[in-house]
């Protein structure tokens, strides 16, 4: 069964910056009609220390948490103490939700010097991260981005990274948006990973590289869920936008989402 949440990024993109109006995000996708969050732990405010509250909130709405995104730079082969510990503490977080996931977001790279040393440490890093958590019952997926520096946003970083991450521990979230952005076809990088997909993220994007409003983009979404749909793919798919009227208004941005979700994507199911 398909079912649909929105991702925290349409209120904020900037990972490191400490917010805490999650009640607010809640009732918005409450009212938007959809049914779960998936957000970076920066957003987690006054619930950062608190699963339970959190719970209760979410219930409170009759929604789900799908999943949690945590970034992290791993620049060297294991993990450091810090980021092992920020890692374990969120898989003890995430044990409070049945079904919901880590969603590992590797950070951007300063530069690519060296790169296929870097990426090799970001997928030893996950693989260990996600063995620990699998064996306190939490599934992780890896998210690739699609930024310049982003470790992997080609065709060859792909090889690279489905080439070395274990799939006995961790899965794989494609996010519609960043393979455009990263100039690969979309439901073809789908059609080709699908047995790894375990999150889906979409928003619109064009091939000339810009954000585009949900639908008014070159992406099939409606393509891409027949076939999630044929495949009998059994999850989320969290809506984003990256736009600048996102940015400006995300609550307005959530609705509209809704109604071509609704109008488009519903149906299909």
């Amino acid at each position: 069964m398909i079912r649909f949440g929105c991702h925290g990024s349409t209120w904020e993109l900037d990972y490191d910056k400490e917010t805490d109006y999650l009640s607010s995000i809640t009732e918005t996708v409450d009212v938007a009609g959809f049914e779960s969050i998936d957000i970076q732990v920066s957003l987690l405010g006054r619930f950062k220390n608190s699963p339970l509250a959190l719970k209760k909130e979410l219930e409170s709405r009759n929604l789900k948490l799908a999943a949690l995104t945590i970034p992290f730079s791993w620049k060297e082969l294991q993990e450091s103490e810090e980021e092992k510990a920020k890692a374990n503490y969120y898989i003890d977080y995430v044990q409070n939700f049945k079904g919901a996931i880590l969603n590992i977001a590797p950070r951007v790279l300063e530069n690519k010097n060296q790169l296929s040393e870097k990426q090799d440490n970001i997928i030893n890093c996950a693989n260990n991260l996600a063995k620990r958590a699998l064996i306190q019952g939490v599934d992780c997926s890896f998210h690739p981005s699609s930024p310049e520096n982003a470790p992997f946003r080609s065709p060859e970083d792909y090889q690279r990274l489905f080439e070395g991450l274990n799939s006995a521990y961790i899965g794989y979230t494609p996010d519609a948006g960043h393979i455009m952005m990263g100039g690969m076809n979309v439901l073809n990088t789908f059609e080709k990973y699908r047995e790894w997909i375990k999150h889906v993220h979409f928003k619109d994007a064009s091939s000339n590289m810009e954000w585009k409003k949900m639908g008014t983009g070159e992406i099939q979404f409606v393509e891409i869920v027949k076939y999630l749909k044929a495949t009998h793919y059994s999850g989320w798919i969290m809506m984003e936008e990256e736009t600048d009227e996102s940015s400006n208004n995300p609550a307005q941005a959530i609705n509209d989402i809704s109604k071509y979700i609704k109008r488009n994507l519903i149906p299909l199911l």
